[in-house]
């Protein structure tokens, strides 16, 4: 039997954090191990608790969530995020998307449908709304122009290309080291490297790339 997976929230109103605990512990079979509306407990439940997933509100009286994941990355905590959300807003997907947080979820959501996309964000996959595909197709599309270039794509040497395909799968660093037969702290190095080789700033910009490039004519990315 495996565990459950571990969940800490993040929102400013009592009534969201307990309804969602209620939704992923009674319905989802989920672990929620700490909830907290005051940004500066994040940082200490989060080093007490280890959960696998964060569940971050993007709007708060004190501070966006977008800034307080910056800062939970400054402090030096690699908890994975997921935004979850009423803003459906392009701009707050793109710039959550390019924080490096793992989904973008709206509270306007089926409850089963957050549940799922909260599992799936665990295991590693990325995960938007399905209300917010139509836009994050059309920022792809948009992006096409210019951000696709072969010159930047052949600078990565093979094994980045190999790590490159696994983050346009949404697969998290111990997955792509297992798969790969490396270590953790390896596949951080290649990613960093790809991120500089790439003029990206986060790995979900990196799996954007790699699927728009995988998308164009006579690409490839192990060529």
């Amino acid at each position: 039997m495996t565990d459950p997976i571990r969940v800490a929230l993040v929102d400013d109103h009592a009534l969201c954090r307990n309804g969602l605990t209620e939704l992923l512990e009674h319905r989802g079979g989920m672990k929620v191990v700490g909830t907290t509306g005051n940004p500066d407990e994040v940082v200490p439940m989060l080093r007490e608790q280890q959960p696998d997933l964060l569940v971050l509100d993007l709007r708060m009286p004190t501070t966006d969530g977008l800034s307080l994941f910056r800062r939970i990355r400054l402090e030096g905590c690699e908890t994975p995020a997921v935004i979850l959300t009423m803003s459906d807003t392009e701009d707050d997907l793109a710039c959550a998307l390019r924080a490096g947080v793992r989904g973008y979820l709206l509270k306007d959501m089926e409850p089963d449908d957050v549940i799922d996309a909260i599992a799936r964000a665990a295991r590693g996959e990325l995960v938007v709304a399905p209300a917010m595909t139509a836009k994050l197709a059309q920022m792809l599309q948009s992006g096409r122009k210019g951000s696709v270039k072969r010159d930047l794509f052949t600078s990565l040497t093979e094994r980045e290309r190999e790590i490159l395909e696994h983050l346009a799968h949404g697969e998290s660093n111990k997955a792509i080291a297992r798969a790969l037969d490396i270590s953790h702290d390896t596949v951080k190095l290649h990613v960093r490297h790809i991120l500089s080789k790439l003029n990206l700033s986060s790995r979900v910009e990196a799996a954007v790339f790699a699927v728009e490039y995988r998308s164009s004519p006579d690409n490839e990315l192990t060529r």
